[in-house]
């Protein structure tokens, strides 16, 4: 016997606008028979088959201290750098380079709200570093 993950709760001062970030990070959805809403104390999104979900929860503290878990992305297509830019262009921040000159490594990044969470290199990238060792 085993307990599955029904979802994953993010503690938030805006849970809309979280939603709206991490929906368009993520390529997911919400539910259109019960749509978020601005205002809204909680607002869950979805991965396109529904077997991943994100809950986003209004608390009214900001969040203090480093995270304890985080999330660690992959690009779906093209590189870590590429995603990064994208990234970057969907409001999240930079906040350390772990790059290496051999194009390994990963970049922490920031949500509007400072949760962090990573961007590591495609799987072809990594079947690539690989191929060469």
């Amino acid at each position: 016997m085993a307990s599955l993950i029904s979802h994953t709760s993010f503690d938030s001062l805006d849970a809309y606008g979280q939603s709206v970030f991490w929906r368009r990070i993520l390529g997911f959805r919400e539910d259109p028979e019960d749509p978020n809403r601005p205002g809204e104390e909680e607002c869950m999104i979805f991965s396109e088959d529904g077997t991943q979900r994100l809950l986003f929860i209004e608390v009214p503290d900001a969040k203090q201290i480093k995270n304890r878990l985080h999330l660690d992305l992959k690009p779906a297509e093209g590189t870590r750098d590429q995603e990064l830019e994208r990234l970057l262009g969907l409001g999240a921040r930079e906040v350390d380079d772990r790059r290496n000159a051999d194009g390994t490594g990963w970049v922490v990044l920031a949500d509007p709200e400072g949760n962090e969470f990573c961007i590591l290199r495609s799987d072809e990238e990594r079947r690539a570093t690989a191929a060469v060792l």
